[in-house]
């Protein structure tokens, strides 16, 4: 006889009454029949909102995403609007990306709004993330809901929650949303729509989201945009149905599509992973680039908010440059255009977050404006607009490939800032520069700052066990010294305490509680671990630095920093 441990079979018994249709509970009663594993992966916990929403494995029971984890979200959800707004007719709009079930499950949310009485707007096909949070502002909804799981595996799919701002939800919202879903039984989910309430859209707000992409991604005249060569590939993703024309309504006709991966497949049959910051994501384009002579690639994610840039180097060979790099270039052409027309305000401000390079407080700095950092996710950057409403917020982005340009999106905005991009390569290949070269300037104006993410992938009950342990070990025996540097500073974002072990003092931190440590050391080596809060992963953020006085010492430097991080890595015993 097959053993189930009592609570999970409880579990899984509760998806066998009639508030369950009979697909659902054929699924449970094979997976209690055949796959205990599977049973209790399905039922041992809730899923639970992380930095990007809610993620995970679709499939029954109330671990996996389904019609009825969905529905509730968004039974909780409507019930929580509806106290908020008593008398209001709410509205919300609705996307989704192109992975397996999202059409469906994007109407199955568009019936519980609208048998809620809230009118819905829902996007008749798929469409990209950051074009949910501007509709959410120009149609003034009340809330937004996105269907995807960004750059996951197939057999993923996630719901991502925004607020009337255009920005995901934080605290208050968040935990008191999570409280409102956790309150309702899955039989008084509404299903049954009300089909009057909910409106298909597409073209007028595809425009919309188009011109103000367009006006704030370019600075220059539109046209003889053509010198620049362009490869770009949606990686079977929703970029292929706005980034294309968006590019060429910004004057950029040089483009040249990666025609396998061009069409939206949630199998993403070409890649082993849909995600830009993986270089053999991007493997194909950096081949088609190679043939015509490219000057520029670029890759996006499934959702298109995750943009990875590609340029040639100074020798002429293409490198893929990490999030840090392609933020740190973006961010300083930005505030450099404001500064030229006049515009930049010392009240002005740029955003990051505590695991992306701390170079972009020296950026800030220079140009006498402040760097917000927040916990990792854009939904923090876009709390600090909010939040700030007297202050400008130029631009800003996280390690991670997301970037955001001004604050017509509240989300990390690939569209925009692939234009961003082809405007630096544009401008400095015309000055007779290049998009590597004015990384480069950078470096040598502020210290060559380089950076290494290290993902551990530890899936399932176990896996979150042992990311657990991890944490528990750094936090209980923390390390003194790296590669021989001593510790001077430990940040706990858990206990919202940071210790200087120079001065033997503490301090708290003001900003949300996150698992997160990161440690800094006299030399200026930065190490930041965390779990993911989408991904079965724990993370390490390894930054080191060193002065550069010359680009003669740039390649000396470079490998001398490559060589402080695989010390830092082999200390950690992190491969």
């Amino acid at each position: 006889m097959i053993y189930i441990a009592p609570e999970i079979l409880d579990a899984a018994n509760k998806w066998l009454t009639p508030a369950f249709d009979e697909t659902t509970q054929q699924e449970i009663k094979e997976l209690i029949a055949n796959d205990p594993d599977e049973l209790k992966e399905s039922f041992y916990k809730n899923l639970e909102f992380g930095t990007g929403g809610m993620r995970g494995v679709m499939g029954a029971g109330t671990n996996r995403i389904n019609k009825y984890t969905l529905g509730k979200n968004t039974q909780g959800l409507a019930n929580y609007l509806a106290k908020l707004n008593p008398n209001k007719q709410l509205k919300v709009a609705i996307a989704y990306d192109c992975r397996h079930n999202s059409d469906t499950l994007a109407k199955v949310v568009a019936d519980v709004f609208s048998a809620n009485n809230i009118k819905v707007y829902l996007f008749s096909q798929l469409r990209p993330t950051p074009e949910l949070s501007f509709a959410v502002k120009y149609l003034n909804c009340d809330c937004g809901i996105v269907l995807t799981a960004s750059h996951n595996p197939p057999e993923y799919n996630g719901y991502k929650v925004y607020w009337n701002d255009g920005g995901q939800i934080v605290p208050p919202q968040d935990h008191e949303i999570i409280d409102s879903i956790n309150a309702v039984d899955y039989a008084k989910i509404k299903f049954e729509a009300q089909e009057n309430l909910i409106e298909l859209i597409d073209t007028t707000v595809d425009e919309a989201f188009i011109n103000a992409a367009v006006k704030n991604g370019s600075f220059t005249d539109t046209t003889n945009r053509d010198h620049l060569k362009i490869v770009f590939t949606s990686l079977h993703g929703t970029a292929s149905t706005i980034l294309p024309e968006t590019l060429k309504r910004a004057g950029y006709h040089n483009v040249h599509l990666v025609p396998e991966q061009a069409v939206p497949n949630g199998n993403f049959p070409t890649v082993k992973s849909p995600n830009p910051e993986e270089p053999e994501a991007l493997k194909m384009a950096m081949k088609l680039a190679d043939n015509i002579d490219a000057d520029i690639v670029m890759g996006t994610d499934p959702d298109s908010d995750r943009i990875g840039v590609a340029v040639r180097d100074n020798n002429g060979k293409l490198v893929l440059l990490n999030g840090n790099q392609t933020m740190l270039v973006m961010t300083n052409f930005l505030i450099h255009q404001h500064q030229k027309s006049g515009k930049l305000q010392t009240s002005d401000f740029i955003g990051s977050t505590i695991v992306s390079t701390p170079m972009m407080l020296d950026l800030a700095a220079h140009y006498g404006i402040e760097c917000k950092v927040g916990l990792t996710g854009f939904k923090w950057i876009a709390k600090m607009i909010k939040d700030h409403p007297n202050q400008h917020f130029i631009g800003g982005g996280e390690e991670s490939f997301g970037f955001m340009v001004g604050d017509f999106v509240r989300d990390k905005d690939a569209v925009t800032a692939a234009l961003l991009a082809c405007e630096i390569a544009s401008q400095a290949k015309a000055n007779g520069s290049s998009f590597y070269k004015e990384l480069q300037q950078l470096f040598l104006a502020h210290g060559l700052y380089k950076e290494k993410l290290v993902s551990l992938v530890k899936k399932g009950i176990t896996g979150a066990e042992e990311i657990n342990q991890m944490m528990i070990g750094f936090r209980e025996n923390p390390l003194t010294e790296i590669n021989s540097s001593p510790v001077v500073l430990i940040e706990d974002y858990q206990s919202s305490i940071s210790k200087n072990l120079q001065s033997n003092t503490e301090s708290t931190m003001d900003i949300p509680k996150s698992n997160v440590l990161i440690y800094y050391t006299e030399d200026g080596t930065k190490i930041a671990c965390r779990p993911s809060g989408t991904e079965p992963k724990i993370k390490f953020y390894i930054s080191v630095n060193e002065v550069l006085n010359s680009l003669d010492d740039f390649d000396a430097i470079n490998t001398k920093l490559d060589s402080k991080i695989t010390a830092v890595l082999t200390q950690l015993d992190v491969k």
